[in-house]
């Protein structure tokens, strides 16, 4: 076991209060994270070790922003599909059919909206269903897959 030897250091109330919060986020004392910046400030070799820091920092961003990018492309690949094909197939509704159509649609968005909700609100995303149902089709021809979308596909 290691002796402390106990030090009674002022701050300035703002400062502080980011040591307080820091101790709270990361779950350590304050007392840690005073000996860490002071150890930090005391070591001759702080910018290598700043550098080798913000270079680690920077490519983990760089990771996350190339998954977001294969998302994004991933999620506008498929509103364009969606579209192509909704426009391609929906035949033009008669001015006596429009109103119910209306109704209908409506229905139908709110029962959307709830199931966007509920999909949200447990995490369960659109683009982790994909890998996974892309992962397990992999063996999959194309005439199994497609059957077994077919009923997803049907609109009611």
């Amino acid at each position: 076991m290691t002796s402390r030897t106990r030090m009674n250091v002022y701050f300035d109330p703002a400062l502080l209060k980011q040591v307080e919060a820091l101790a709270l986020r990361r779950n350590i004392s304050k007392s840690a994270i005073v000996e860490a910046a002071v150890a930090s400030f005391l070591s001759g070799d702080t910018s290598e070790k700043l550098e080798a820091a913000m270079s680690r920092r920077l490519d983990r961003l760089g990771r996350q922003i190339g998954a977001l990018d294969e998302d994004v492309a991933v999620l506008g690949e498929t509103l364009a599909l969606f579209v192509r094909y909704w426009l391609i197939f929906t035949p033009p509704l008669s001015d006596n059919a429009q109103a119910s159509a209306r109704a209908k649609g409506a229905e139908r968005f709110d029962g959307f909206l709830q199931t966007l909700g509920k999909r949200l609100a447990t995490g369960d995303r659109f683009l982790k269903e994909l890998s996974r149902d892309v992962d397990g089709a992999e063996g999959n021809s194309p005439q199994e897959m497609a059957s077994e979308a077919e009923p997803a596909n049907r609109v009611t």
